[in-house]
């Protein structure tokens, strides 16, 4: 049976099964879709869950008695010699290390990267820290000798400007 034949029978719906063999990790058979197919004895361990679950049972407390163990399928091997399987192998293994050795050298270069770039980064942050502090330094003398009305404008204090109010009429209809 597939899972709506299976939440019919059992009055639940078909994601209340699929919960129930997913978070209780009953190994179910499915088809070639991937969806779950239902024998009897699945059947009878799904009741089993719904009648725990009737009883007041949460979902991770409900024990399975009868949980099918996973079948595996494997498909028949051409029979190879032992010579030529251990060569695979001893090479399947050297791949594996050059393969490796390739990753930490990737890794070594870009660590080595990064270092080289956070050095560069703080040998520009030091100078324009420096550039900073000579220019605070300038200001502060230069604004000792500077008459107020020469000062940028952001140094001096400027007029507000009077906010209109709107009426209500033109706020709500915006006039």
């Amino acid at each position: 049976m597939n899972t709506s034949a299976v939440a019919k029978l059992l009055g639940v719906s078909p994601s209340t099964v699929q919960r129930w063999v997913r978070q209780l990790e009953l190994q179910m058979d499915r088809n070639e879709l991937g969806h779950y197919l239902f024998t009897e004895e699945d059947i009878q361990l799904l009741r089993q869950v719904q009648e725990q679950l009737n009883k007041g049972i949460i979902l991770q407390d409900v024990s399975i008695t009868d949980k099918k163990a996973r079948r595996g399928t494997m498909k028949a091997s051409v029979s190879i010699n032992d010579h030529a399987t251990e060569k695979i192998l001893k090479k399947l293994e050297e791949l594996e290390q050059r393969i490796n050795g390739k990753a930490d050298d990737v890794v070594s270069y870009q660590l080595f990267q990064h270092r080289r770039e956070i050095e560069d980064l703080q040998a520009e942050l030091s100078q324009l820290i420096e550039r900073i502090e000579k220019l605070e330094a300038r200001h502060d003398i230069s604004k000792k000798n500077i008459p107020a009305e020469n000062l940028f404008v952001f140094e001096k204090e400027l007029p507000r400007k009077k906010i209109k109010k709107k009426n209500i009429i033109t706020t709500l209809f915006g006039f």
